[in-house]
């Protein structure tokens, strides 16, 4: 476990020798703050399991035949028991490279070309990258603005839902990009609404261990288990986008027996680096995540302290994503370009989350206070110098 103080030690001149894509693509004298990963160095109960595979047996591994990858499965429906209160079947997961990977194989097994798929917008845009190339049009249901948080109108989806063009629900909770954690309450009108017309849920919760107090994190899969597939990893909540490993848990008895149906090795299966790393945070790195949750949280408090004066920002309920509104400054559709060329942080663009994305941009906090407070500082003085 790492002390808390080391991770906030991280500096400009340590993290932008890093060959990974955050840093590595920033051009020089920008900082980076795009991508969705974190700046914090990964738990020691990762980098030991790691060692030890290197230094051990690099064979096949001896669930080299079992779908849930042997130890991934139990290890996954044990943390959804110890978390969230969920009994998740070992028997029902699946393992695949990422989350994107595993919406695909869903939607091409589930659905037709045509079959329209309804999800929150703005969203992650590899998903609506995802409908597009796959042929399935999105319904969107647009998040709005609600206090001093995010919501949606269940009155006008239901509207949508009725005209019966839609096979799936894609739900994206924690939301991404605007953090937001949905209440069961929500969680509930979505439920009835798939079970009225018949919709396969597919939920995508990777940020769920990124959930901040006093909001808690719900799996669908609690209130509709016949009706959803679980998408999640360990990825997010312990920095290991490179890893390339994720993990499915279908609900839905047809869609088992038509997984079942599938030739054996067409979806491949994860690595053994994979599965190492993830068991070993999923049952040894929770202590390095809370110390990790308790900066995020201090910083998202950082972020709504440090923003100059326009720029409209809802702290999240979970993520290291900040979605800040820039559209009352008249910076344009993209304001993450003006940010890179004037104050030189290169935040995510907004457009690219689809419908609401225009005039926004996304802000990744997940580093260090001083980092941060550099980042804030570079748009404050760039906002400032165009009055």
């Amino acid at each position: 476990m790492s002390d808390i103080s080391d991770l906030n030690d991280l500096t400009l001149e340590s993290l932008t020798t890093r060959d990974g894509a955050k840093w590595s693509l920033a051009e020089p004298g920008v900082i980076p703050a795009w991508v969705a990963d974190m700046d914090f160095p990964v738990a020691p109960a990762v980098r030991e399991a790691l060692a030890r595979r290197i230094h051990g047996d690099l064979g096949y591994p001896a669930w080299l035949d079992q779908l849930g990858d042997g130890p991934l499965a139990e290890v996954f429906a044990a943390r959804m028991e110890q978390r969230h209160g969920w009994r998740a079947d070992p028997a029902h997961v699946r393992s695949f490279t990422d989350i994107n990977q595993a919406l695909q194989v869903v939607l091409h097994v589930a659905t037709r070309p045509g079959d329209a798929v309804a999800l929150h917008v703005p969203t992650y845009p590899p998903f609506l990258e995802t409908l597009a190339e796959m042929g399935r049009p999105p319904l969107p249901i647009p998040m709005e603005p609600v206090g001093d948080s995010w919501g949606f109108d269940a009155d006008a989806l239901a509207a949508r839902l009725a005209e019966g063009r839609c096979r799936v629900l894609l739900l994206v909770n924690p939301q991404n990009p605007t953090g937001r954690s949905f209440t069961r309450e929500e969680l509930t009108v979505l439920a009835e609404l798939a079970e009225r017309h018949d919709l396969l849920v597919v939920s995508d919760e990777i940020h769920a261990d990124l959930t901040h107090a006093p909001s808690a994190h719900v799996p669908f899969a609690t209130l509709l288990p016949e009706r959803t597939v679980t998408l999640t990893s360990a990825t997010k909540a312990f920095n290991l986008g490179g890893i390339r490993c994720s993990v499915a848990h279908f609900g839905p008895p047809a869609l088992r027996a038509a997984m079942a149906a599938q030739p054996r090795h067409m979806y491949g299966a994860a690595h053994v680096f994979g599965v190492d790393a993830t068991v070993a945070a999923w049952t040894r790195g929770d202590g390095w995540l809370e110390e990790v949750r308790a900066v995020l949280a201090r910083n998202r408090s950082l972020v709504a302290g440090g923003l100059p004066e326009g720029v409209r920002y809802r702290i999240p309920d979970a993520t290291y994503l900040a979605w800040l509104d820039f559209t009352d400054l008249a910076l344009g559709e993209d304001p993450a370009e003006f940010l890179k060329r004037e104050a030189r942080v290169m935040l995510s663009q907004g457009p690219p989350f689809g419908p609401g994305g225009e005039g926004f941009a996304r802000l990744n906090f997940a580093t260090s206070g001083p980092v941060l407070s550099e980042i804030l500082d570079r748009i404050t003085r760039a906002v400032k110098s165009r009055s």
